[in-house]
Formats: structure tokens, sequence, C-alpha cells
């Protein structure tokens, strides 16, 4: 164990659930060690982490914590909570309820982060749900999304709280000094959608004073950046992450066979590579990973499983983030009751 000195932000890292093994998760730790003031404490095989921060390069403060028991990728959240009390990712979330470590960051089985974190660390008081929320890049910079999973019924009073969540991630993570928020609905006129909508859209421009409400907004506006926070039901949300996500890969698929067509389209690309790339850099998923679950008591981070190292770090770097921020006070300020 290396000690770690008080002004270092300690992150819990659950180091099973990535489809690369630990390599991933402590070589993306490895990757943006020196770029964070942060102390790591290591959840899970001893044997299998310890040769590989010895050929990491900038891992110098951390501790690890040995458990062989771990949740698998396909338990259910309910059998998690049940048998997994050993497992690395139940010690890791333990760690923040403890006041041990500031956030917890995993790349496992998502249901049961949920379940765990949820009855571990509880909502924040005011707060109905924990919503799970990320961001991803539009034509104007990166919008923030949620939910996108964790709740596939919400009422108004959901919807409420996402938006006072959402405005306090894109204050801290995306730097929004105002942020935006709209409410996705089947168009933009006042009379569309269902009574829940209705509800939440009439109580968001009576709290103007703590949230910046643009109004209904539609699929095409996601793309388009014409909010900062984006507002829906995990089941619209859900849905609307994957399709973009299948989209941009459609769009990098028929720009890579356009360009082996023939002769002249390789030629083509030779002389766009430069601005290709600048495009694939733009979209990379990599320097999006990283969705949290907001309202708890806590800070939780999920990765994505078949992340890489760069990836992984990036989750990192928002969970770093959002204790640096001070996220949950900033929302505990602005709740509604």
């Amino acid at each position: 164990m290396i000690e770690n000195n008080k002004n270092q932000i300690i992150l819990a890292i659950d180091t099973y659930g990535a489809d690369g093994g630990e390599s991933v998760v402590i070589d993306g730790c490895d990757y943006i060690a020196n770029q964070l003031n942060v102390f790591f404490i290591f959840v899970g095989n001893k044997s299998l982490i310890i040769p590989l921060i010895k050929k990491s390069k900038n891992l110098k403060s951390y501790n690890i914590i040995n458990t062989l028991d771990y949740i698998e990728a396909n338990a259910k959240g309910s059998d998690a909570l049940r048998s997994g009390k050993e497992s690395s990712m139940r010690i890791a979330v333990d760690l923040v309820k403890k006041d041990k470590a500031d956030a917890v960051i995993s790349a496992g089985n998502t249901g049961a982060l949920l379940a765990i974190s949820y009855i571990v660390l509880r909502t924040i008081e005011g707060i109905s749900r924990p919503a799970m929320t990320a961001y991803f890049p539009t034509m104007k910079g990166e919008t923030a999304m949620l939910d996108l999973g964790a709740n596939i019924e919400c009422d108004s009073k959901n919807l409420i709280d996402f938006a006072l969540m959402g405005s306090a991630f894109s204050r801290i993570i995306l730097k929004s000094s105002n942020p935006s928020v709209g409410l996705l609905n089947v168009g933009e006129e006042s009379q569309k959608g269902n009574s829940v909508i209705q509800d939440a859209s009439a109580l968001l421009k009576n709290l103007n004073n703590k949230i910046n409400y643009y109004g209904f907004v539609e699929g095409n506006d996601i793309a388009e950046g014409n909010v900062d926070v984006i507002i829906t039901d995990g089941f619209s949300g859900n849905i609307a992450l994957k399709t973009a996500e299948g989209t941009a890969k459609l769009v990098t698929f028929l720009l890579e066979s356009s360009f082996k067509s023939s002769i002249f389209s390789k030629i083509g690309y030779l002389l766009s590579k430069n601005g290709l790339k600048k495009m694939k850099d733009r979209v990379d998923p990599r320097k999006y990973n990283g969705a949290v679950l907001l309202g708890l008591n806590g800070i939780v981070v999920k990765s994505h499983g078949n992340t890489d190292p760069l990836g992984f770090s990036n989750a990192v770097k928002v969970g770093y983030e959002m204790v640096r921020g001070n996220f949950i006070e900033d929302l505990k300020r602005n709740i509604t009751k």
C-alpha cells in the first residue's frame, strides 16, 4: 500500500468487468494518472493487478483490496445484491458509502451496478430515482442526455429531478455556465406529447430560477445540439442512444466502403485523410465513455465493458471531475422537494 496525501481525490476502481480484462482497467488508470491528483483503490484479483501495475509508468498512489469474487456479466441485479457482497463491485461501492473513496468506476454489469449503488448509497433527499446520463458530440459541441435506461417509466416528478441533475452535470463536466434543458417529445408544438410530458413541461416553466428550460425538442435536435441537456424517460433515452451509436457506425462503414470502391476513391481518401481523421477523432466513442448514475449519495461511473484503456481513462476522468466539481453539493442546493 502507498499512502495518499490529503489533497488527492480517492477513486475506487472495480477491476473486473471489462471485456479486455484487468489490463484495460489498470492501463486506463495508468494512462491518465499523471494528469490527475488522484489516489486509486483497485478492487479485484491482487495476483493479476500487481504485475500490471509493475509495468505501468504513472501509477504511484494506490492501494489494492484483494477479492476473487465478481459479478457475472449476465447476472440479475437482485442476484448481485443477494450473493455479491464480497464482489469487487460491491466492495468498491461500499468504500464510497463508508467515505473511504470519493467515487467508484466500474466496467461491470450495468444492472448490478445500478441495483447495488441504489441499495448501498440511496438517493439524495428530494430525488425520487437515480438516472443514468452520458454526453456525446453534436454539431455545436456536446450534449448530456438522461435517463439512458435506469427508469423505463417515469412521472413528471422524475423528469423534473432529471432536469436538475442534468443541469448540474452539464455545469461540471461540460462547463456550461447556464445549461439549456430540452424535454424530448414527438414534436415541438405545445399541445404535443402525453400527460406526463405536458405536466413536466408546465412544471419546468415555473422553475426558470433554477432551470434554463428551452422547451420541447425532437429527435433531430439531439445531433444538432440545440440544447445542452436533453431529458427523457429511460426507454426513449436508451433507444435514442443506441440509434445514435448505430448511425455513427453506419456512417463510418459507408465512408470506408466508398473509399475502397475504386482507384479514384482511394486517391480521394489520401487527399482527405487529415480531414477524415479529425472527424473520426471528434466522434470517437472512447472520448465520451463514462455514464454517471446521478442522484445517489455518492459518485458512481459506469464504463462501457468493451472499451479500451483510453476509453476507461475517460470514465476515470469523469468520476474525478464530478468529485472535484462538488456535484452532489451543487445538486442539493438546487433540489425542488
